[in-house]
């Protein structure tokens, strides 16, 4: 599936519900339960400074960018198997899509 057009102030409001109770992404953010997602677009995965990564997580060796994320966020698990990220996932690619948007925008 083709990723669809994300709409970056729907994407933050979805990323407020279901996202920033584990995750920041602003510059020099904590990690919290999940790492920090600044500067996340062309990052290797398992690899932000301080963070303690499952194995699967650091040997995926994905680098991040809108077709990987898009694929992880409809379901972590199966993508990285092994993770500890406990989000089920994004089932609506359009839910993915404008999550994806905001991410864009908020960890440049």
């Amino acid at each position: 599936m083709s990723l669809p057009d994300g709409d970056a102030k729907s994407g933050a409001k979805i990323f407020k519900i279901k996202c920033a109770t584990c995750h920041t992404y602003n510059s020099g953010g904590a990690s919290k339960t999940g790492p920090n997602l600044h500067a996340l677009f062309g990052r290797k995965s398992g690899t932000v400074e301080g963070y303690s990564y499952t194995q699967a997580n650091r040997d995926k060796g994905v680098v991040w960018n809108d077709d990987t994320l898009f694929d992880y966020l409809e379901n972590p698990k199966k993508y990285i198997p092994g993770t500890k990220m406990a989000f089920a996932g994004f089932k609506k690619p359009q839910e993915r899509a404008d999550v994806i948007a905001f991410l864009k925008e908020a960890t440049a």
